[in-house]
């Protein structure tokens, strides 16, 4: 595996003060995808009822949120999601497997300030980087454009993530892909750093005309951990639509989020 260099604005978090701002804040900046606040999330999932019921797959999402200033009005949101998969039932012998699916990395252009109105906004580029282990997904390059608008009041965080991702690769073993995410989302932080949130990441693949829809229900709350804020987060996930062969039923989240703000 490679190894690269952390961005400058990353080591300095890592190394600088514990942190200065409250719980409360910490936690509805963790509500907002283009806040100034870096954080590593480590997203464990459970589903299961894969191909009529034999299929389970577990899988940790490496989320690293780094966001970098680049003129006196304006961030760049760097957003990356790595996921690290096990799964059984799929293959004709019902071994396991284990290995990486592909790499969404997004890039926010992102005002520093509300709009007049409130609204938090973030718009940009979106590329799929063909890190796929054979038998986990199809390992293909893709990119498109990635949005999300946002307003928080009084605790309440009401909004919504989007992208659209296009195959790029021209893989004849895999075909096109084609396919819109959407995530609205709505979350409550009380002044105890308690985060409730629900919300959906459907997914409409347009070469197959299909819908997965899993609604998610979360309670989050932060700690600290050797003077580091942590928010540990865990809830439960049901499959309102699916493929034929995808999920079914039930399936759990759990989140541990190491957060590095400013001093």
């Amino acid at each position: 595996m490679r190894s690269a260099c952390l961005p400058l604005t990353l080591v300095a978090a890592l190394t600088g003060p514990a942190f200065a701002q409250s719980e409360t804040d910490l936690a509805k900046q963790l509500s907002n995808p283009v806040a100034d606040l870096i954080s590593v999330p480590f997203q464990y999932n459970y589903n299961s009822g894969f191909l009529g019921g034999t299929g389970e797959q577990s899988y940790i999402n490496l989320q690293p949120v780094i966001p970098i200033s680049i003129s006196e009005n304006w961030n760049l949101i760097s957003r990356t999601i790595l996921p690290v998969v096990n799964q059984s039932g799929f293959t004709a012998d019902g071994e396991s497997q284990t290995g990486f699916g592909n790499t969404t990395q997004s890039f926010f252009f992102s005002p520093k300030k509300p709009t007049k109105a409130g609204v938090i906004w973030g718009v940009g580029p979106v590329v799929q980087l063909p890190t796929a282990t054979d038998g986990i997904g199809p390992n293909q390059w893709g990119a498109g454009i990635t949005g999300v608008a946002l307003r928080q009041s009084n605790g309440w965080t009401v909004g919504a993530l989007a992208n659209h991702v296009w195959s790029i690769s021209g893989n004849e073993r895999y075909g096109d892909y084609n396919a819109t995410f959407l995530q609205p989302f709505l979350s409550y932080t009380t002044k105890k750093a308690t985060s409730f949130t629900i919300n959906t990441e459907s997914t409409y693949n347009w070469e197959t005309e299909e819908w997965s829809v899993p609604i998610n229900l979360t309670v989050g709350q932060i700690i600290k951990i050797d003077k580091r804020p942590v928010q540990i987060t865990g809830g439960v996930r049901y499959w309102a639509d699916a493929p034929e062969a995808g999920p079914e039923g039930w399936g759990a989240r759990l989140v541990v989020t190491y957060l590095f703000p400013k001093g």
